[in-house]
C-alpha cells in the first residue's frame, strides 16, 4: 500500500508541476495569498452551515471563563474571514489574528455584521509567533481548521489559557479515505495555503500542557470527504 500511495503521489506531483515551478520561483506563495481568501469566503459559508450546530455546542460555555468584570476578551488566531464572530456571546471583546493580511477587507465585512461584539482589532501574525498579544491579556483562544497549516503546534498550543478548537484532521489508517488524503496532500498543500490533510493535530493537543482537555473525534457530513475526520473541544492550561 506504501508503494502504491507514493507512485500516485509521484504522478499528483508531476501533474501539478506549474505550480512547483511558480513556487521554486517563488511567485506561488504571492498568488495564493491573494486568491486564498476569495476561496475561503465560499467555502467557509457552506462550512458554517454544515459545522452550525457543532459550533453552536462548542461555542456555548465560552462566557464561563470570562473574567471578573464579567467581560469576555477572547483571540481568534487564524480568524480568516469572520466566520466564527456570529457564534460568539453578546459584548465579547473579540481581537483577531490571521498570517495573511488579504483576509482583512472580508474579516472587516464580517465585524459589520456581527454589531453584538466589542470588536478590539486585527493583527497579522502567525498562531506560533504572537508576542504582539500581552501575555494573560485575553480569556479564551479559539482556533478552528488552522491547526492544519501552522508550522510549529507545539508552539502555538503554549498560547493563551482557555482553548477552543475546531480541526480537520487524518482519518483512520486503515480506511481508503486516509488513503486519498495521502495521495492528494502535495497538490493539496500548495492550492490551499499550506493545508496538511494527514496531521494528527490531537496527538499535539494531547502532548500539550492543558490541565485539562475535552476531545472528540467526529465525522460531520461535510461535502468534501477527505475533510470530514475532525476533532473539537476545548481545553484549560
Amino acid at each position: 500500500m506504501a508503494f502504491t500511495v507514493f507512485i500516485l503521489q509521484l504522478a499528483v506531483r508531476i501533474l501539478s508541476f506549474p505550480l512547483y515551478l511558480l513556487k521554486f520561483l517563488g511567485l506561488w506563495n504571492q498568488i495564493s495569498k491573494k486568491w486564498f481568501p476569495y476561496y475561503m469566503m465560499k467555502f467557509s459559508a457552506t462550512y458554517n452551515e454544515q459545522m452550525a450546530g457543532k459550533k453552536q455546542e462548542l461555542f456555548s460555555n465560552l462566557q464561563d471563563f470570562a473574567g471578573p468584570s464579567g467581560k469576555l476578551s477572547l483571540l481568534e488566531v487564524g480568524s480568516g474571514t469572520g466566520t466564527n464572530l456570529k457564534f460568539y456571546p453578546p459584548g465579547c471583546r473579540v481581537t483577531c489574528v490571521d498570517p495573511n493580511p488579504n483576509f482583512e477587507k472580508f474579516l472587516f465585512k464580517s465585524i459589520a455584521e456581527n454589531r453584538h461584539l466589542q470588536f478590539e482589532r486585527f493583527l497579522v501574525a502567525a498562531g506560533e509567533n504572537m508576542h504582539q498579544v500581552a501575555d494573560s491579556s485575553v480569556d479564551v483562544v479559539v482556533c478552528t481548521t488552522v491547526l492544519c497549516s501552522v508550522e510549529n503546534q507545539e508552539q502555538m498550543l503554549r498560547e493563551g489559557g482557555a482553548f477552543f478548537f475546531i480541526e480537520h484532521v487524518a482519518d483512520e489508517h486503515s480506511t481508503w479515505n486516509y488513503f486519498w488524503q495521502q495521495v492528494i496532500e502535495p497538490a493539496w498543500y500548495l492550492v490551499f495555503d499550506g493545508c496538511n490533510l494527514t496531521r494528527e493535530s490531537w496527538k499535539a493537543l494531547e502532548r500539550a500542557s492543558f490541565s485539562k482537555l475535552k476531545l472528540q473525534h467526529i465525522q460531520p457530513p461535510l461535502s468534501c470527504k477527505v475533510l470530514r475526520p475532525h476533532v473539537y473541544g476545548y481545553a484549560v492550561k
